[in-house]
């Protein structure tokens, strides 16, 4: 069955960091030859952020923010196309069909936003539905799931396991919003949680996070149904 990873644009697009990207390259690479069939989800971090504040004052509506967000995402997403090759699909995939069948074709597949008012979290939440996945798991820029912001408070605690069901009284923010910047957007949350596949948070600055998670490794934070 596949895998569904999410890149956070807080770890590799805030700002832009080329190494990161091509270790991930590497990795997605590495998880082909041993078999496994991958579908990435890449955010547009900190310049997605930037497009939307410009959108805002220039001002169009939330619905066009999104697809200055969604892009921007599509934008590294294409960046991950060019460096994975022939490994890779051609172009960046807009629909979930195109995705699924990339997938079965078995090129490494990477995408971005899909359309306003959802979130990459949600797009790789659809994806991992649509696909049978058995296992998401999500890179961002903190070591996994606390029980409150460890950027504002210094003595939050790394949870090792959270309910979906406990995960939303750590949320700060429960509906959607273009830019929204949290662990795990909450529709993404309840796709997640209604279709009880596995989902692991992780510190992405190291990239074989991602690979230990799959591995079945204590890492980062698991999140149950």
């Amino acid at each position: 069955m596949p895998i569904v990873i999410r890149i956070g644009g807080s770890v590799v697009a805030s700002p832009t960091n080329p190494e990161l990207l091509n270790q991930y390259a590497n990795l997605l690479k590495e998880l082909r030859k041993k078999g496994c069939k991958t579908i990435t989800v890449v955010g547009g971090g900190s310049l997605a952020r930037e497009f939307i504040k410009i959108g805002e004052q220039l001002g169009v509506d939330e619905k066009a923010q999104d697809w200055l967000a969604i892009h921007v995402s599509r934008l590294y997403a294409l960046l991950f196309i060019l460096m994975l090759g022939k490994n890779a699909t051609k172009s960046v995939p807009t629909l979930v069909n195109e995705a699924v069948r990339a997938l079965k074709e078995g090129k490494i597949v990477v995408m971005g936003g899909l359309k306003p008012g959802m979130t990459t979290d949600s797009v790789a939440a659809q994806i991992a539905l649509e696909t049978n996945a058995h296992l998401l798991v999500k890179a961002t820029d903190q070591n996994g799931i606390y029980n409150k912001d460890p950027r504002k408070h210094k003595n939050a605690i790394k949870l090792d396991e959270i309910t979906f069901q406990d995960l939303g009284q750590v949320l700060r923010q429960d509906y959607h919003k273009a830019g929204i910047h949290q662990v795990l957007d909450p529709v993404a949350a309840k796709m997640l949680q209604k279709s009880r596949i596995k989902t692991v948070v992780v510190n992405g600055y190291n990239p074989r996070n991602i690979q230990y998670a799959i591995e079945g490794k204590k890492i980062g934070t698991t999140i149950m149904a």
